[in-house]
């Protein structure tokens, strides 16, 4: 298989077959992310995901996850998607799941009705990101949604019976924003209820617009202890129930992890203590940190 890169895919599907369907992000516009700022979006053609496939299945019929790549395989046409994935499991007989980014609007421009005959069809679980929860950063971000918007979309995926892997990034409405950023990330969360919740610390990528203004003063950063105070509002705020929360990516100062709302008050408790009591609890230091 040959891949264009940069590729890109989600920490749990380390063990996962890549499938590119599409290249780079057909929204492309988030002035934090950098991920696919040199690509030019495309819809792969038949033929060319066809061959991938096929090559893939000649070395490996054991495959049991998919993940679709680049950054939004909902962009597809709903009927070039189904065919997609009855391909999928036809040619890997052990197949289970197969997963891939979605974007907000690609939910939204989708009826119900498609979205429940491509969960139907094996497409399983979709990570999207959130990213806040206030409208005034989700602006600020570029994000091309407001929050009722990302509410709506994410119901939607929820509703046709996929998982649903949402991401939020602290840090992202500076310190200015602070605040406002975990209460009303924590009540967008609320009101959608995924079924996986990760929170990304904030790293600012070089050569994307954030990292301009930070540079030119305009957006300040927060240090660990205000990232670690942040992100205690966000899980104090929450109210959401059986979801699998992780904060354990390689941008946290702090891994933590554990089910809400069960594991509600033991994450306040370690968050408390790393910020009452420096350095009792070690923090990641930034120069190990990276996306």
């Amino acid at each position: 298989m040959l891949y264009e890169p940069p590729l890109f895919r989600p920490p749990s599907e380390a063990s996962s077959l890549i499938l590119q369907v599409t290249l780079g992000c057909s929204h492309n516009a988030c002035a934090f992310c950098g991920m696919y700022k040199g690509k030019k979006f495309r819809v792969r053609s038949q033929a060319e995901i066809m061959a991938d496939i096929e090559i893939a299945s000649r070395f490996d019929q054991g495959v049991k996850r998919i993940f679709l790549a680049d950054g939004n395989a909902l962009t597809m046409e709903t009927q070039s998607l189904l065919n997609l994935l009855k391909h999928l499991y036809n040619y890997f007989p052990e197949l289970e799941r197969v997963s891939c980014y979605a974007g907000p609007r690609d939910l939204l421009y989708k009826e119900l009705d498609e979205l429940s005959e491509l969960r139907m069809a094996g497409l399983k679980l979709l990570y999207l990101g959130v990213e806040s929860g206030s409208d005034v950063i989700l602006k600020k971000m570029h994000k091309g949604v407001n929050a009722n918007e990302m509410i709506q979309a994410c119901r939607r995926a929820l509703d046709a019976g996929f998982e649903l892997s949402v991401t939020v990034i602290t840090g992202l409405g500076g310190k200015e924003y602070s605040r406002e950023h975990a209460q009303a990330t924590a009540r967008v969360i609320n009101a959608i209820n995924p079924t996986y919740l990760a929170a990304l610390t904030l790293i600012v990528v070089p050569g994307t617009p954030l990292f301009k203004e930070v540079q030119e003063g305009k957006f300040t950063l927060l240090t660990p202890q205000e990232s670690l105070q942040e992100l205690k509002w966000l899980i104090e705020g929450l109210e959401i129930d059986n979801c699998l929360f992780r904060c354990n990516h390689a941008s946290n100062y702090l891994p933590l992890r554990g089910y809400l709302k069960r594991d509600k008050d033991k994450l306040i408790y370690v968050l408390d203590k790393a910020l009452n009591e420096p350095g009792s609890i070690p923090l990641r230091p930034d120069y190990i940190r990276g996306l």
